[in-house]
């Protein structure tokens, strides 16, 4: 995203339609001077534990971080959401928005010395969709020909995968998309090497062989610790760190660990809990190692539709009018968030919609009251509530514990988790109540929020119930599926965001998602040491950028 001064997002076409750009006055105060990097260096950070960071299945922020760092696909997103070519050097798409053919780098290689040509794309494409792999992201690929039978165990091969010759790879989708090729910055469109095997490798899970500015150096020692070293054979421009050095912290205080240790001099990157921002910005900030950015991320209590106390919209409506988002934001951030009224972020200001959630507006407990007995949300019914630890949640989950206790009367069982055992529960069959959720954007559009988070597709259940995908909520709206495959249909840009803003108005009437505040995050960043230091697309150091100074 940005660098480490405080910015804002402004709209502008980039390279895409709704592309976000940064914008932001005056002089650099971080010290950061872009291209004085000197080669060298170990940068060391602290981070919780990883779902995965085989490109299969990684999905949060920790495992993206890896995996983008091991792995290099055909474009990517710059800090300033602008989509720009990796290994593609070239774009072509049919008329009807259902055919792309891609011109692949030619020279380029893994790490283990075995050429990236188009069919590494294919093989690690179709290894994620493969029924075995249980990828939680397979369904980025959702729109590639034949990616149903894969799922399902018909083929081991998408049908719309082709490659015509080494450097060029062709993608026939089920439905026009005209921004698919937006997608695949995402890291689940990674190619991989032969050695990479199905999706559930272990061997391969826990020291991916990539392409990327970086390597593994051992594997992946679960809960201790990954290192990643300098790709001196990269193909692209070289990373200058000399290594990466990621510890793995205990959940349940992580955030705490990562502020000690940059206190301490132990990282060179660091969260803070929520209480000692205001501590750390008066402390860090005249320093210039303050890192503040409004960025392409929203924060949500997300309600299940399809059980429990919550199913009835109505009681999802009285849930929303009872926060009082404002004394929140005043009490625990300390001023420092925004208060959120859309399910989609402000960055997007073609479809912003301001106050479209007219319950999240302001606090109402007459409206919450009267919602809930319409949507039989009982007195003294209880409403689980679950949210991940050691990341800074405790301190406002307890708040909206106490609101709604205090407004509609009934009882909120508030649990704290691992974050990997909150994402298992939010998929478990019979899931209740509300969950702490967050959604960066994986690549820069509002499909990338509609698409994943609400549509009917992207529940993707197996044959237990478990919810694959990423709408964990169980939203279901066919008026809403409809209008984002007719955004994914049109070409033109001013009528694809007004599919998108008719979409979201139909999913904030349901209130699967309640939205809280937009997402700003604050970091602390080692600028004394290290040269163009930033936060990245998806809140990450910007580590194949970084180097000494």
């Amino acid at each position: 995203m940005r660098g480490a001064k405080s910015a804002k997002w402004v709209a502008g076409a980039i390279a895409i339609a709704l592309a976000a750009t940064a914008c932001g006055g005056g002089d650099d105060s971080s010290g950061n001077n872009e291209g004085s990097a000197k080669s060298g260096g170990t940068f060391r950070m602290g981070i919780t534990e990883p779902v995965a960071i085989d490109p299969y299945n990684a999905q949060e922020s920790e495992g993206i971080l890896v995996a983008d760092n091991l792995f290099t696909g055909l474009y990517n997103s710059t800090k300033d959401g602008e989509v720009v070519p990796e290994l593609a050097t070239s774009k072509k798409v049919s008329a009807d928005g259902k055919t792309w053919t891609f011109k692949i780098k030619k020279g380029t290689k893994f790490s283990n010395g075995e050429a990236v040509d188009a069919e590494s794309f294919l093989r690690g494409w179709n290894r994620v969709a493969q029924k075995k792999a249980a990828s939680d992201v397979a369904y980025h690929l959702g729109g590639i020909e034949g990616f149903a039978d894969v799922q399902s165990g018909k083929s081991q091969k998408m049908s719309g995968l082709s490659a015509p010759d080494p450097d060029t790879l062709q993608v026939k989708l089920s439905a026009p998309d005209f921004e698919f090729f937006v997608k695949t910055t995402h890291t689940v469109f990674s190619p991989v090497p032969k050695v990479a095997g199905d999706g559930k490798n272990k061997a391969f899970n826990e020291a991916p062989i990539g392409n990327g500015p970086f390597k593994m150096q051992g594997k992946w020692e679960h809960n201790k610790s990954i290192t990643l070293v300098r790709n001196d054979d990269y193909g692209l421009t070289k990373a200058k760190l000399e290594k990466v050095q990621i510890d793995i912290l205990n959940s349940n205080n992580g955030v705490t660990l990562e502020y000690q240790g940059f206190e301490s001099g132990q990282y060179d990157w660091a969260r803070m809990p929520t209480p000692q921002l205001p501590a750390a910005k008066a402390k860090y900030e005249p320093q210039g190692e303050w890192v503040a950015e409004d960025t392409n991320g929203m924060n949500y209590l997300l309600a299940i539709t399809d059980n429990g106390p919550l199913k009835d919209k109505k009681a999802r409506e009285a849930v929303s009018y009872a926060i009082d988002r404002d004394a929140i934001i005043k009490g625990v951030f300390q001023g420092m968030y925004t208060k959120s009224t859309t399910i989609l972020p402000p960055v997007f200001k073609d479809v912003y919609t301001k106050d479209l959630c007219t319950s999240c507006v302001k606090q109402d407990k007459a409206k919450a009251k009267q919602l809930a007995s319409e949507g039989g949300l009982k007195p003294g019914t209880t409403i689980e509530m679950a949210y991940n630890t050691g990341a800074g949640h405790e301190e406002w989950m307890q708040a909206v514990k106490q609101q709604l206790e205090d407004v509609l009367g009934v009882k909120v069982k508030s649990t704290g988790k691992p974050f990997a055992e909150l994402l298992d529960d939010q998929q478990k069959p019979g899931a209740t109540g509300l969950y702490r959720f967050a959604w960066g954007a994986d690549y820069p559009t509002p499909d990338n929020y509609l698409y994943p988070l609400l549509s009917t597709a992207s529940i993707n259940k197996d044959e237990s119930g478990k919810v694959i995908g990423d709408n964990r909520s169980r939203f279901s709206n066919k008026a809403f599926d409809d209008l984002v495959n007719k955004a994914r249909a049109t070409n033109d840009q001013a009528a694809r965001s007004d599919l998108y803003k008719q979409a979201e108005k139909i999913a904030v009437g349901e209130l699967p998602l309640i939205p809280l505040w937009n997402r700003t995050q604050q970091r602390l960043a080692n600028t004394k040491k290290f040269a163009n230091l930033e936060m990245d697309f998806h809140e990450n150091p910007n580590l194949a950028e970084v180097g000494l100074k």
